[in-house]
């Protein structure tokens, strides 16, 4: 990679906030009603719901548009195994292609553990 790009990766990568993903509320939030609501005790409301009725987790949570990327950082495309947190970067890059591409929501988790075995 010629100097250059490699500066405006890491410039891209940096700014203005570091990284290349958020988590951003679907509620407004602006009141202590809103707030109440979103955790507690309101949130109460729907995890009993979801208790009687697990498919109900669709109605009430991110579940039906939320995937996990996960990795370890041993076979990061194109770089090996370079572990997990320098790994990051990637799994933030395919959560934004997710997003861009099928508007689908991802939490990127880097598990820093090498031993096919320790993972369950």
């Amino acid at each position: 990679m010629d100097e250059q790009l490699k500066q405006s990766a890491l410039d891209f990568h940096e700014f203005p906030v570091p990284g290349k993903i958020q988590v951003s509320p679907t509620k407004p939030l602006a009141t202590q009603r809103d707030l109440a609501l979103a955790y507690s005790p309101g949130v109460a409301a729907p995890c009993l719901e979801i208790e009687k009725d697990p498919l109900a987790a669709y109605k009430y949570t991110a579940r039906g548009n939320l995937v996990a990327v996960v990795s370890n950082g041993t076979a990061v495309l194109g770089l090996g195994n370079i572990g997990a947190l320098a790994g990051k970067p990637v799994m933030e890059g395919k959560g934004v292609l997710f997003k861009k591409f099928a508007g689908i929501d991802v939490f990127d988790i880097e598990v820093d553990e090498s031993g096919s075995g320790q993972i369950h």
